[in-house]
């Protein structure tokens, strides 16, 4: 462990300034809860500059998870990506272990999954954000270790101010060989319910194609509306809900209600829809030889927004800024018509 400490003291901030930043770690303050502890918003002053920043404080019950938080800090010191969520440092003392990271404006892709002002392209470039963060993970050319996420959720996925995905979670993440991304690496059964590959149980080990599983879920997430397990509801479990769905060509039937409006609305291509299910569904191969490989997902997921896009609704600003051009070319052959006429 003090080898860690050496390895990472560049990222260490006092817990006097993490206090600070977050008025003493004040119950308004708190942002999320996860199973790592609660996460607080504030303002860190660093170098001179004030910037925004989420701190997730580890809740130690019996002095477990010192293994998670390096873990972590490992991980997102080493990965640096635009879909990736960023570290600013770290805090390790008085019993006291906080990760610091960039504090994202719209909080977890799991509080918006319903949202009415969630539009279809947006959940599209969400879910081709993350399917990028992933590729990144397991095949960066500069690196010659592939990451398993294996905390692939909506909670995990953070959204900036821009509604760009950041995917976080990274404190039970494994590193892999790249040419040994396909072999199994033995692991108790760890993750959220709804999410879990259901192969771990016949393998007793995970693989990256169990990240593909649990992002299939998020993807029927987006599309649904809906989260990927419900207690007390009699489809307790979007998978098999939505698989049943796909099967029977009835997806129309699930499908998030504002989103069905606005493809009835402006017309939207169902070409988009059609790759973006088949690709959800695909992800959930029972068998893991059968789910595609990341690369693929990624193209099928920037075609399906290609086809959105081609049919996104004006916006205002778009036909503001239409009409103005407008307006500037009618005075102009008019002006250029009067310059005629006088000469």
């Amino acid at each position: 462990m003090a080898s860690s400490i050496t390895k990472f003291a560049h990222l260490q901030i006092p817990l006097e300034d993490v206090a600070k930043a977050t008025n003493n770690f004040h119950h308004d303050n708190i942002i999320g809860h996860g199973g790592f502890g609660p996460a607080y918003k504030g303002q860190l002053l660093l170098s001179g500059k004030l910037i925004n920043i989420a701190a997730r404080r580890l809740v130690r019950k019996h002095g477990e998870g010192d293994i998670e938080f390096w873990t972590e800090i490992s991980a997102l010191s080493d990965l640096k990506h635009s879909n990736l969520v960023s570290i600013i440092g770290f805090c390790n003392e008085k019993d006291e272990k906080i990760i610091i990271t960039t504090y994202e404006a719209n909080g977890s892709l799991k509080e918006h999954l319903n949202s009415p002002n969630l539009t279809w392209t947006q959940r599209l470039r969400i879910s081709v954000g993350v399917a990028r963060a992933l590729a990144y993970l397991y095949y960066d050319e500069g690196r010659n270790y592939g990451v398993i996420h294996r905390n692939i959720n909506t909670s995990t996925i953070l959204l900036d101010e821009n509604w760009e995905p950041k995917l976080s979670g990274f404190e039970i993440s494994i590193k892999q060989a790249v040419n040994r991304m396909d072999k199994v690496i033995f692991s108790e059964p760890i993750g959220t319910i709804g999410y879990m590959d259901p192969e771990i149980e016949k393998t007793k080990g995970v693989t990256h194609k169990s990240d593909i599983y649990a992002f299939g879920v998020v993807l029927f997430e987006i599309l649904c509306g809906r989260r990927a397990f419900i207690k007390n509801e009699a489809n307790r479990f979007l998978t098999k809900l939505a698989k049943r769905h796909y099967e029977s060509e009835t997806m129309h039937d699930i499908i998030q209600a504002d989103i069905r409006n606005q493809m009835s609305q402006f017309q939207i291509s169902l070409g988009s829809l059609k790759k973006y299910s088949n690709t959800a569904y695909y992800c959930l191969k029972e068998d893991r030889a059968h789910r595609p490989h990341i690369l693929d997902i990624v193209d099928e997921l920037e075609n399906a927004l290609e086809k959105a896009l081609r049919f996104q609704p004006l916006t205002e600003n778009f036909v503001r800024h239409s009409l103005f051009l407008l307006l500037f070319s009618c005075m102009f052959n008019f002006i250029s018509c009067g310059r005629i006429c006088l000469f």
